[in-house]
């Protein structure tokens, strides 16, 4: 069973003006290889990512991701070791 690809990032544009989503209220979500993301509050979750029960701003969201995600290596890998 191949895995789901990542969801798209919200906001992915590195150069978007981080006032457009000020508004925006956005979710935590992990794959079964345990890699973190960000996505809209408002929308339905993609195709294998749960929803770890963090939400906020995006950016409030990607300051726990870097709290959370110490080991950026696929879970399958780690296993592996």
């Amino acid at each position: 069973m191949s895995a789901s690809p990542a969801p798209r990032p919200a906001n992915a544009n590195a150069n978007a003006d981080a006032d457009a989503d000020a508004g925006d209220r956005y979710i935590v979500v992990v794959n079964h290889e345990e890699q973190y993301s960000v996505w809209f509050a408002d929308r339905a979750l993609p195709a294998g990512w749960t929803a770890t029960g963090t939400q906020g701003t995006r950016q409030e969201c990607l300051d726990h991701i870097e709290q959370v995600w110490t080991d950026l290596t696929p879970r399958s890998a780690r296993a592996s070791r």
